[in-house]
């Protein structure tokens, strides 16, 4: 198991020199929207695009 400090740092490592705070921040985030993603797939947490589909159509009313 990948502890997330270490994830965290070889992110952090991974950015420009000149990256801001802000940018971090995104990269950050988003590799943790990555991660909760894969494990709901991988604990079968997920719907079909036709059911996907028909909950952002109730959104738009």
């Amino acid at each position: 198991m990948v502890i997330a400090k270490e994830v965290m740092t070889k992110i952090i490592q991974e950015q420009p020199e000149d990256a801001s705070y802000e940018e971090i921040m995104r990269e950050l985030a988003f590799e943790r929207m990555i991660e909760r993603g894969l494990e709901d797939s991988r604990k079968s947490r997920i719907i079909n695009n036709e059911n996907m589909e028909q909950r952002i159509r109730s959104w738009q009313k």
